[in-house]
């Protein structure tokens, strides 16, 4: 603005100055000639009077002094000239105020020279004996006048250019000063012109829409970040150029990357060929599903195009663990193929014993043994049938009555059931402990106490032990139940609580087991908000500890 003004203040300058300059060159150049034009007349009117009453003696006693003097006859002749030979010179007759003179008594013309810089002035007028007399000179035109002046214009200007150039440069600061000091975060604080009340009025307005927007705004993207920080979901918003725009901390955790990786390519954190794949089939169908593993954990991945231009456009990645429903949906199929294998076992056996019965091709002597196979494998399916119908009723949490019981008092009930079971194999089994009262569910307890001892007499060597312990803290109620049998190979005892799962699958079915009990020893802990831990060694037996919660 300062340059705007600066330089309009001078175009203005020079053009008042060149416009002054030319009007009194004008007025200048028209005084000197009509001074000199009346001068000539006068002289013209002088000589007519001397060439009336002394003829051509008079015209050759005159000195002419910047003028000069021709008389013509009245046929155009020179009869005489102050600067040069009449003899020499052409007739006249056809000069412009020649003729105009013998016509009307008087006439003038002007005549400019070859280079335009020179003009001759001529005034004629018509004496009584029928001659013209003719008085001429020589003047400069306007043209010459500027030539010769301009060494003094140039000085003129260039003295007008720099004072007009420090008073625009002044001026310009002076007006502009006000305007430079306006604070656009204040507009109305400040000294600046009146002229721009409205202008200022209409700025902050504008400012405090602005500032209440942009407050909005904040509000809104804390909120948004806020909400995807705490997501348990997976967020990822990238460009169409596949830069990523935002990440949440558990797409952090699913990509192994940080809130760093924001602006960089989405390729420098993930560059398997599944994901690669996704992305390319997003761009063709608009989104896509994948399925991905990551640390043991199962992912499902929602691809999404956001339909924009090429600019603006991106795409949106939510990742939702589905580990939970992945392993039950396995757990499910393996459990349904589990238990429809393992019905089939002791019902094929049994048809099929039935059947020999039933054909009369069974000695006689035979037949007891057949009746007890039946009876066996009956009772093995019904022990199957059981304990699956358990398992239904704590996947399903079906509701039961909580009561205080004396853990102590029920491991000692427990094991005297099981003492039969361990006398039969040579097991040692005692308790140990101290009375502790609980909150729980009567049948969940006899269920974790007896398949725990059970288990820990079936898979025992001959002449081993196997001590029930029961001790507390402040909170929960202690069951530890040690053997000193097989144990459990390291590989093995992850799956240990899973249903059906045997380390030894001939031992299963010589001991007898159906490969639930554990299954459902895990279940009825968690149902009672407990936990469940083991320790074993191959040979050197088995711990498992669980820890009950005494107010459920």
């Amino acid at each position: 603005m300062t340059k705007r003004i600066f330089s309009s203040f001078l175009i203005v300058v020079l053009t008042v100055l060149l416009a002054s300059f030319t009007i009194i060159l004008g007025v200048l150049y028209n005084h000197s000639a009509s001074l000199q034009r009346s001068q000539l007349l006068i002289e013209l009117d002088l000589a007519a009077s001397g060439v009336t009453a002394g003829g051509e003696h008079y015209l050759s006693t005159l000195s002419p002094d910047g003028y000069r003097l021709t008389w013509i006859a009245a046929d155009g002749t020179v009869q005489f000239d102050s600067s040069q030979d009449a003899d020499d010179m052409e007739n006249h007759a056809e000069r412009e105020e020649i003729q105009e003179a013998f016509a009307t008594g008087y006439g003038e013309s002007a005549r400019f020279s070859s280079t335009l810089t020179e003009q001759t002035l001529y005034f004629a007028r018509k004496l009584t004996d029928g001659t013209v007399l003719r008085i001429s000179v020589d003047r400069d035109t306007a043209l010459t006048l500027l030539l010769e002046m301009v060494p003094s214009l140039i000085v003129i200007l260039l003295g007008a250019l720099l004072l007009s150039g420090m008073l625009s440069y002044l001026v310009s600061r002076k007006i502009v000063a006000p305007l430079n000091a306006i604070d656009l975060d204040k507009p109305l604080e400040g000294d600046a012109y009146d002229e721009l009340a409205p202008l200022l009025n209409h700025i902050a307005k504008q400012q405090r829409k602005i500032l209440s927007q942009r407050q909005e705004l904040d509000r809104q993207k804390d909120e948004f970040f806020t909400v995807i920080a705490n997501m348990n979901e997976g967020l990822v918003l990238l460009s169409a150029q596949m830069k990523i725009l935002s990440i949440n901390p558990a797409a952090g955790t699913f990509f192994s990357t940080d809130p760093e990786c924001v602006g960089r390519d989405f390729y420098t954190i993930e560059r398997s060929r599944d994901m690669d794949r996704a992305l390319q089939a997003t761009i063709d169908t608009g989104s896509h599903e994948l399925h991905m593993n990551r640390n043991g954990r199962e992912y499902q991945l929602n691809i999404s195009r956001i339909h924009a231009d090429a600019e603006s456009g991106g795409f949106v990645i939510l990742i939702f663990d589905i580990s939970d429903k992945y392993y039950a949906e396995q757990s499910r199929r393996e459990f349904t193929a589990n238990v429809s294998h393992e019905l089939k076992t002791p019902l094929q056996s049994i048809m099929g014993s039935a059947e020999l019965l039933e054909n009369g091709l069974v000695k006689g002597e035979d037949v007891p043994q057949f009746v007890r196979r039946i009876r066996t494998e009956a009772a093995r399916l019904l022990s199957l049938i059981e304990d699956t119908i358990h398992l239904s009723q704590l996947d399903e949490q079906s509701e039961l009555t909580l009561e205080p019981i004396e853990l102590y008092a029920l491991v000692c009930k427990e094991t005297e059931l099981l003492a039969s079971a361990a006398q039969t194999r040579n097991v040692t089994l005692t308790t140990s402990g101290k009375p502790v009262t609980i909150t729980a569910a009567e049948p969940l307890l006899h269920e974790i106490v007896y398949n725990l001892c059970d288990n820990a007499i079936k898979y025992n060597h001959s002449d081993g032990t196997v001590t029930v312990t029961v001790s507390e803290t402040d909170t929960h109620a202690i069951l530890t139940v040690a053997d000193t049998g097989i144990g459990i190979p390291q590989a093995h005892q992850p799956r240990v609580f899973e249903r059906f799962y045997r380390v030894d699958r001939s031992r299963s079915k010589e001991t007898g087991g159906t490969g639930l009990g554990l299954s459902i020893v895990k279940h009825a802990v968690q149902y009672l908000g407990g936990t469940i831990t083991l320790e074993s060694k191959p040979d050197q037996g088995t711990v498992v500890t669980v820890l009950l919660p005494k107010q459920h």
